[in-house]
């Protein structure tokens, strides 16, 4: 009996994935509930503000229950690729990160980090935030590739 051949492709689309769908979860859970910096859309009206943090929560699930099937998927039929699944997991949280922080927040301007004065502190930290987890999982996904390249070679 051959052993499959890990599917990296899938893997990280997975892990990017899920990373993608925890990380809109940290937001709303932390920033929209908790802390109530803000609502995925800023509105006059507090129903209409709310209904979109319903909109997000229901498109992070989505992204978690997607993830989490063709995750569960690669791992059933043995084809995932282990070293894949934590880069495509923080490239897919920092990701989502930078991408609100300037999709959302300035081309769009759908809400800000925190409705405050200083507000470039709070989108330096929300970005570069975002960026240091795309670098690290962009450094770990370069080691993984690396560790297949090498495993082909053996």
């Amino acid at each position: 009996m051959t052993t499959p051949t890990p599917d990296i492709r899938r893997t990280l689309l997975a892990a990017i994935l899920l990373g993608i769908g925890f990380m809109a979860a940290i937001d709303e859970v932390i920033f929209h509930q908790l802390l109530v910096w803000h609502h995925f859309v800023e509105s006059d009206s507090t129903v209409a503000a709310i209904v979109s943090d319903g909109v997000l929560h229901t498109l992070e699930l989505v992204l978690l229950v997607t993830g989490g099937a063709l995750m569960l998927r690669l791992h059933e039929t043995h084809r995932h690729a282990p070293g894949y699944r934590g880069p495509g997991f923080l490239l897919g949280m920092g990701g989502f990160q930078v991408f609100d922080g300037i999709i959302d927040h300035k081309v769009l301007g759908l809400h800000q980090v925190r409705y405050v004065d200083n507000l470039w502190l709070y989108d330096l930290a929300w970005n570069g935030f975002g960026l240091l987890l795309i670098v690290v999982g962009y450094v770990l996904l370069k080691r993984a590739k690396r560790g297949q390249a090498f495993s082909q070679r053996t």
